[in-house]
């Protein structure tokens, strides 16, 4: 079939950041997908909330959405673009079930939008466990026995039907998260509670635990007509029980015979058939050791992470053929890319094995819990491909970065053997080298298989290389020899240690290609492994296939780990495509297969080989380049610099010796002394004991750190001996050879600057400013571009310091300067000239294309000819907001506490127009809910108590109910705040921990001055607050971020959605008028000769008094089709509202003032539907007076009243000084407090209304912090925020001053005073003191009535009267009396409500028929009443 007519634009939903489980093997799909549908012609609108990737680049889609990965946002996003088609395949776990959950409400239907690859019945059967369980059963496929729960007690009862140890899956979760094994019904209570809290649907999987079981995967694609092939078949080293990320894997099945392998293939062909998926798909089994029993554990129906593992493995790009299939094309019809003959439907050969090695974080978290389980834990891995297993398997343990060069590791072999038995047991990432120490002693192969049940085949596969490395250490080495360790792939580093022969045979490496044909074929595509045997037939394809142009090598970053993700195989890439444009022949090495760097297709030739040495020069040998790039590749790459330059190999761009200036730090002090700028003190050492002397020379607190490492592994603040001492024995435990380095740790706000230099000039595209102070690593910290707190001359230093630093180093290409402010000063922290986590993240906000610059100018190339300029690059007119990820619910006993030592896995971005748009994106894109209600439980150190007040207070003038630890709260009561005082978890048994459990905290704020050890108080209780989902902070500048953007309008409805293809690089001109109707105070916008984009941001940000234009909100005045114009009204809030009669009514004067309607009739279009419009006109003009509205209308009457006093009452005034102004003066009181009472009444007949019920709330205790905002938030919800007064009684209003809750803000009334006055607010809404009405008894208990007004709430005229004042005498009354008659009439209307006139007996209501409930009807949404009520009993003062 041919690509599908019906689909012209698709939207592919990518997976977000990067976390444990969900890593860059989706942006590697992703970016395959986006590359063929384009190709394909058709229009690719990408929506994916991470900066950091590929997948993200402008090249990669028409539309390129960097935005929070939430229903709202892909829905506003859909209304836009309009695709006819979403690919929901490609974006993990998160852009299935966001796909799911869109087709599931009739969205997608609604918006004529087409879901590709899987349907929503695919995706329920594949992922509702008990759905998969009932499709397996159908086709007669056996799953292991399982029940569907919902609840803790129908675990345990199912637990007890089948025996322990069970599984608990968690439904629609990724990376086993949430999920374990329960040995016993404690343990089972624990996870099904943690994972029926994880589940979108609150749903769990109990399964029979078959520990033990082998673990096969198969990788299938089918198209629409059922054509199916299996692309891989995989098998898990360990066996069922240990999560497959954390497993390593080979690839093709080694231990299977081939009636099992047929019966697996045939299942899982049968199983993709019945589930109808359109492209790939993963499906998991467990195969009994001794038998043919087998069961399915799960299927994937999407690109999984085992696709990128199986692409890599095979040739056979998944993601590519997967994202034709779904736009209509068969497996027939798609040509193999790697052969160019064949096609798709023919299934990959090899001819070599793979193995790939998991790469894990427990070298940066030593506290952490190293077991392995069904919960995934490696935030990375490599693979390795060889002739053999042990070859494979060799190469991947070298790669992995983990200071071994071969299966002896020394840690195993000081163990005894009881100590060793335990380690196997443990079944953490270290078996492997625990099994091997055990089998290289001689111990017995059954034994282990007994304990661990991995396959004999792998065990006696280990066997063979014990015994070749026992025959190095008492066997000559021969060349014969030789050759053999070399087929089965020790590295000559282990050789030598182990022969004590420093000299070696020559025998060079050859190179194989993967073709995915087994060689069936000529392969088109040189994708190149090592081996050692007489073919190389990487030289051979130089030679035959070659350009004859220039050759650069381009050395990736290796495993995806913290410190260096996916950011550095981005700026790689796109390293490998300037050499490219510029004529070179680029080659590149990595051994990741979840990136894009490694696809087959990003360089000329790809050698997917270890980065070390050995393995590099052996490539540079075939290769002959006249350069090598190692500045994009993280520290991986620039670990390799020493051994290339001592090779003859030059450096393009910074030299070595530049690189060794940055990270020696005599060298790099002597530079910035003869540069003039600071850094702050400090020391080199290599002892515990020098720590000791140079911490306590410099004063505590000081910063240490290794030097050359990334990602501040290792790096802590210590602030006693104790810290030293505890800090130098975990660094020097990993053998580290470089000097630590100690400084003196300065807290200030802490910069960042990315900068390329051509060695002449310097290009900076921008200046980043992290919110919290420095302390916090810069990869953890919230970044934000451009900086905002930098004062003009601070920035010209900034400028002058980056350049200066930047041409001593010679630097050619990037370079990334870190600097705090401390006391007014500028420190110089670290110099790194490399590339650097954030130069992503800023080429795409900025438009500066920083990686193609930084390699041209490596080349030679000069910026000035660039075409960007030199000095600092003008700041974009958005903000762009940087906020990291972490993956800590998988990794357990890990503190949260963020430090010097970076913890975050990924990192998401927030674009907005303002800084505060931008935070409020950035902090949603990374998963806080941003509720708004509930507790915040505070406990920090004393260090941080001088600053806490300020921060809580801003939690507790939001609502939140404050809770804190006893040395804490003393601070906050200090402060005037309401606090409960809360037990540490030592001192009782009702503490913080059971707080948490009880489900009142909403946010923790933590801090403390140890951490790090699981048993301590403050990570036992951030430890919780992971498990229970409650975000903790442990910083007050993030804390202080949060407040203030929850305080903010933003809503997922209001942001910006930006298209970074299409960025404004300057700010829009939009003209408004701004008018008021009866109180409703609106921006409009006349859109018939201008476009307003994004009217809800607009609305959220202009109706802001002190920073915008100040109003109600934005309305847009539309041509229309339908009507005379139409109206869009969008709140404050950026809500679009229905219709607003104050609104219209404007919008019907600017109509015929403005000339775009000559009629005093007119027809205006409203969500509420066409509204017909009559005005009154006066010369040509609207007069102020309302006009009608048809449909809906609220109708108003007139109040006429009169009032007499005789002689004798106001003899006081009459026998005064000026006696007619002290009579109009007390007459004036008279009817000021006559229309007060009549409004306190009739607001609260208007509140009787069945509609508005919510608007009256009774206080539960007594005066609150959060009483305020929950009776705003009961009546008008969202639009809480339109009231602006409270009339309250003086016994509430000092219940609030005890508790310092009254705020005195200045205020100039117009034409009243000319001066600033201070008024009473509470949370912002002015405050009226008055005891008339204010308060009402109930069954003889006095009830307060605290009353909410807001802007508009009535509307107000005072119509003439003809005689309103006049005497007359009274000849009966008291033997003659002299009267004067006041009259007045007044409208006194609650908008939203019309007056019932039929029920009144004379031309105007009595004071009775007005107040009365019975005469008043609702007219329009409770939210247009901005009248409410706060009922608070007497006895429940100072509770």
């Amino acid at each position: 079939m041919p690509l599908r007519s019906d689909i012209k634009k698709v939207l592919v939903i990518g997976s977000g950041p990067i976390i444990i489980g969900q890593a860059a093997e989706f942006d590697y799909a992703g970016t395959q997908a986006c590359r063929a549908l384009k190709q394909e012609g058709l229009e690719v609108v990408l929506i994916n909330s991470n900066p950091a990737t590929i997948m993200t680049d402008k090249a990669m889609a028409d539309k390129v959405y960097i935005e929070p990965l939430t229903l709202d946002v892909v829905k506003r996003i859909i209304q836009i673009e309009k695709p006819d088609s979403l690919l929901s395949t490609m974006g993990g776990q998160t852009g299935l079930t966001l796909s799911m959950q869109l087709a599931e409400e009739g969205f997608l239907e609604a918006n004529g939008v087409k879901l590709l690859g899987a349907d929503p019945l695919t995706i329920h059967k594949a992922e509702d466990r008990q759905a998969f369980k009932d499709t397996m059963e159908k086709i007669n496929q056996p799953c292991i026995p399982s029940k569907v729960v919902e609840t803790i007690e129908d675990a345990v009862d199912f637990a007890k039907t089948i025996g322990y140890p069970v599984i608990v899956r968690p439904a629609f979760t990724l990376g086993g998260t949430g999920g374990g094994i329960a040995d016993n019904e404690e343990m089972l209570r624990d996870i099904t509670k943690n994972g029926l809290r994880l589940s979108p649907i609150t749903q769990v999987l109990i399964e029979k635990c078959i520990s033990g079981w082998k673990e096969i995967e198969f990788e299938v694609i089918r198209d629409r007509k059922g054509n199916v092939i299996t692309v891989c078949s995989m098998e898990n080293f360990d066996p069922v029980g240990v999560h497959t990320g954390d497993s390593i894997v080979i690839a093709p099945t080694v231990t299977l015979t081939d009636r099992e392998y047929q019966m697996l293939r045939t299942a899982a062909i049968n199983i993709i058939s019945e589930l109808k998926v359109e492209g790939g798909c993963n499906c998991q089994f467990a195969l009994h050791p001794t038998s043919m029993e087998y069961a399915v554990i799960e299927v994937n129906p999407r690109v999984s992470r085992s696709s990128a593992l199986a692409s890599k493995a095979t040739g056979y790009p998944i993601a590519k053929v997967a994202a034709r299939i779904a736009i209509g094309y068969t497996l027939d019809e798609i040509v193999n890319q790697v052969t160019g003959k064949t096609y798709a439907c023919f299934e990959p050969a090899l001819d070599y094995v793979v193995v790939k090695f998991p790469k894990w974080p427990f070298d940066k978290f030593v506290y952490a819990q190293r077991h392995l389980g069904t919960q995934m834990k490696a935030t990375g891995e490599v693979m390795a491909i060889g002739q053999s297993f042990e070859q494979a398997l060799l190469k991947a343990v070298r790669g992995a970065e983990i200071s071994q060069d071969s299966l002896a590791m020394p840690a195993m072999q000081e163990l005894d053997d009881a100590a060793l038995r335990d380690k196997i047991a443990a079944q953490d990432d270290e078996r492997l080298f625990a099994v091997y120490e055990w089998i290289r002693r001689g111990l017995s192969i059954d034994d282990v298989h007994e304990l661990t049940k991995i396959d004999e085949w792998f065990l006696y596969k280990l066997a063979h290389i014990a015994q070749l490395e026992q025959r190095m250490a008492t066997e000559p080495l021969t060349d014969a020899f030789y050759h053999e360790l070399k087929r089965y792939g020790f590295p000559d580093t282990a050789i030598r240690r182990v022969t004590g022969q420093a000299k070696l045979p020559t025998l060079p490496a050859v190179y194989k290609m993967v073709d995915t044909c087994g060689a069936e074929f000529d392969a088109e595509t040189p994708y190149f492994y090592a081996t050692y045997d007489s073919e190389d037939e990487a030289s051979a394809f130089i030679q035959e296939k070659g350009s004859q142009k220039p050759v650069v090598i381009v050395f990736g970053s290796g495993p995806i780990r913290i410190g260096q993700g996916i950011e550095f195989d981005y700026a790689s890439v796109h390293c490998v495509w300037s050499l490219k444009k510029a004529g070179y022949d680029v080659v590149i090495v990595n051994n990741n297969p979840e990136t894009v760097s490694t696809d087959f297709n990003t360089a000329d030739r790809l050698y997917f080989e270890p980065l070390t040495p050995e393995d590099v020069l052996n490539i540079v040998r075939v290769e002959r380049p006249v350069g090598a790039v190692v500045a994009f590749g993280g520290q991986t790459a620039i670990k390799l610099t020493k051994c290339l330059v001592e090779n003859g190999v030059p450096i393009l761009g910074t030299p070595a010796d530049s690189i060794d200036a940055a990270e020696d730090r005599g060298r790099f002090n002597e530079l910035l002394d003869r540069l003039g700028i600071k850094a702050p003190a400090g020391d080199t050492v290599f002892t515990e004991e020098e720590a000791l002397q140079a911490a306590r020379r410099l004063g505590y607190p000081v910063l240490m750190r290794p030097s050359y490492v990334l990602g501040g592994q290792n790096m802590i603040i210590a602030f006693s001996d104790e810290d030293i001492r505890e800090y130098m024995k975990i660094i020097l435990a990993h053998g580290v050879e470089n000097a630590v380095l100690i400084d003196k740790y300065l807290m200030g706000m802490e910069l960042e600057v990315d900068a390329i230099c051509d060695g002449e000039e310097v290009l900076i595209p921008g200046i980043m400013e992290h919110i919290e102070r420095a302390g916090i690593h810069s990869g953890d910290s919230i970044a934000v571009y451009p900086a905002w707190n930098v004062s003009p001359k601070q920035t010209e230093q900034l400028i002058h310091y980056s350049t200066e630093l930047a041409l001593a180093l010679h630097t050619k290409g990037l370079v990334n300067i870190q600097y705090v402010i401390h006391e007014n000063r500028i420190y110089v922290i670290e110099v790194n000239p490399r590339s650097s986590r954030t130069v992503p993240y800023i080429s795409k906000v900025t438009g500066v294309p920083m990686v193609d610059l930084a390699t041209r100018a490596m080349l030679g190339e000069k910026l000035r000819d660039m075409g960007y300029g030199t000095g600092l690059y003008p700041a974009s007119p958005y903000y762009a907001v940087k906020v990291p990820v972490f993956s800590f619910e998988k990794l357990m006993d890990v503190d949260t506490q963020l430090g010097p030592e970076m913890k975050s896995t990924g990192e998401v971005l927030g674009i907005g127009h303002t800084m505060e748009e931008a935070i409020y994106k950035g902090l949603l894109a990374a998963g806080y809910h941003m509720e708004t209600r509930g507790g915040v439980l505070v406990t920090v150190r004393d260090s941080d108590k001088a600053e806490i007040a300020d921060v809580v207070r801003q939690y507790a003038q939001l609502g939140f109910q404050l809770y804190a630890t006893k040395g804490t709260a003393k601070v906050l009561r200090d402060n005037g705040m309401q606090v409960t005082e809360v037990n540490k978890i030592h001192e009782s048994d009702e503490n913080t921990m059971t707080l948490l459990e009880s489900g009142k905290i909403q946010y923790i704020l933590s801090t403390s001055a140890k951490g790090r050890i699981p048993a301590r108080d403050s990570v036992k209780l951030r430890r919780k607050a992971v498990e229970r989902g409650i975000p903790c902070l442990t910083a007050l500048d993030t804390a202080s971020a949060l407040a203030s953007s929850m305080k903010s309008r933003y809503r997922p409805g209001s942001i910006e959605l930006v298209d970074i293809n299409h960025m404004r690089r300057e700010s829009m001109k939009l003209s408004f008028v701004k008018m008021q109707g009866c109180g409703n105070d609106y921006i409009y916008f006349d859109c018939f000769d201008q476009t307003v984009r994004d009217p809800e941001t607009l609305s959220v940000r202009l109706s802001k008094f002190h920073t915008g234009i100040g109003g109600d909100g934005v309305i847009l005045i539309n041509p229309s089709e339908v009507a005379d114009a139409q109206m869009r009204i969008f709140n404050l809030d950026g809500s679009e509202g229905k219709m607003c009669g104050n609104g219209i009514r404007c919008v019907g004067k600017y109509l015929y003032d403005s000339g775009r309607v000559h009629r005093e009739t007119m027809t205006v279009d409203t969500l509420s539907g066409i509204k017909t419009l009559k005005l009154s006109v006066r010369d040509g003009k609207t007069n102020n007076t309302p006009v009608e509205i048809s449909g809906g209308k609220q109708s108003f009457i007139r109040i006429d009243r009169m009032k007499a006093w005789k002689a004798n009452q106001l003899i006081r005034e009459l026998t005064a000084a000026q006696p007619m102004q002290a009579v109009a003066r007390h007459t004036g009181l008279y009817w000021r407090m006559y229309r007060q009472g009549l409004l306190v009444k009739t607001a609260e007949a208007v509140l009787q209304l069945e509609g508005l019920k919510t608007h009256v709330a009774t206080a539960a205790g007594g005066v609150t912090a959060g009483l305020v905002i929950d009776g705003q938030q009961a009546a008008l919800g969202e639009f809480a925020r339109k009231f602006g007064m409270i009339v309250m009684h003086s016994k509430i209003f000092a219940e609030y001053q005890k508790l310092g809750l009254v705020d005195y803000n200045k205020y100039t009334i117009t034409n009243v005073l000319q001066r600033e006055v201070d008024l009473p607010t509470i949370n912002g809404l002015i405050v009226v003191v008055n005891d008339r009405g204010t308060s009402h008894t109930e069954t003889e208990k006095t009830i307060y009535d605290c009353y909410l007004f807001g802007q508009g709430c009535f509307l107000e005229a005072t119509p003439a009267v003809t005689t309103p004042d006049y005497t007359d005498y009274n000849p009966e009354l008291g033997g003659g009396t002299d009267i004067l008659y006041t009259n007045r009439s007044l409208i006194l209307h609650p908008n939203g409500v019309s007056f019932l006139p039929d029920n009144i007996t004379g031309e105007t209501p009595t004071d009775a028929e007005f107040t009365n409930k019975a005469n008043w009807a609702l007219r329009f949404e409770h939210q247009n009443v901005r009248i409410g009520k706060i009922c608070i009993a007497e006895e429940k003062l100072g509770s």
